[in-house]
């Protein structure tokens, strides 16, 4: 009998981002499930990462969407998508690492 193997957490995080991308993606009836629109975007940023956007100006997610958008179709693709969720992987490890440094005493 095979072996059962048990995903690893990387593999269930990349799973989850999948999943995630895909419940936002072609919710709207003329959008494509590869891709989210702004509407769509805007719903992710706006439920998935609340605690960010609340204390936003409401032109930084247009401004957002603009600059994830590389190819400048309106719509961001998994790999545009992706790209902001490394760039805030980034900042909040960023965050975390001078946050435990010691403060140093002069």
């Amino acid at each position: 009998m095979a072996k059962k193997i048990t995903p690893t957490e990387t593999e269930r995080c990349i799973e989850s981002m999948i999943a995630v991308f895909q419940k936002y993606a072609g919710r709207e009836i003329t959008n494509s499930r590869n891709t989210l629109s702004k509407t769509e975007f805007l719903a992710f940023m706006n439920t998935e990462l609340a605690s960010f956007t609340q204390n936003q100006d409401p032109g930084v997610l247009d401004r957002m969407m603009k600059k994830l958008d590389l190819n400048s179709d309106g719509q961001l693709d998994f790999q545009e998508f992706l790209n902001l969720i490394g760039g805030l992987a980034q900042a909040c490890h960023a965050s975390f690492t001078a946050a435990s440094q010691p403060v140093k005493k002069m």
